[in-house]
């Protein structure tokens, strides 16, 4: 379990916030398909996250999001100027 003193650059699992990942989760997976992001591209979008100095524990600094949950609708976008995602990962 991660130290919840300690701020990681991670996803809320890896952060130790498993109750908080699996309502994030289950919440991804009611998305319609109309709005949800293909699987492949949505992880790409958690993968850019990752690597994003901006990450904080699952969240988003510019923006406050649950990066799981922004990335997981399509119509959305990366907060950074200029954004990470670009349309092909849409």
């Amino acid at each position: 379990m991660a130290d919840p003193r300690k701020q990681c650059r991670c996803l809320l699992a890896e952060a130790g916030q498993a109750d908080m990942a699996r309502i994030i989760a289950e919440y991804v997976a009611s998305l319609d398909d109309g709005i949800r992001t293909p699987e492949e591209a949505y992880r790409v979008r958690l993968a850019i996250c990752q690597g994003c100095d901006q990450l904080l524990s699952g969240t988003c600094r510019l923006c406050g999001c649950y990066v799981e949950t922004r990335a997981a609708k399509k119509g959305l976008q990366c907060p950074m100027v200029p954004a990470r995602w670009t349309k092909i990962e849409s």
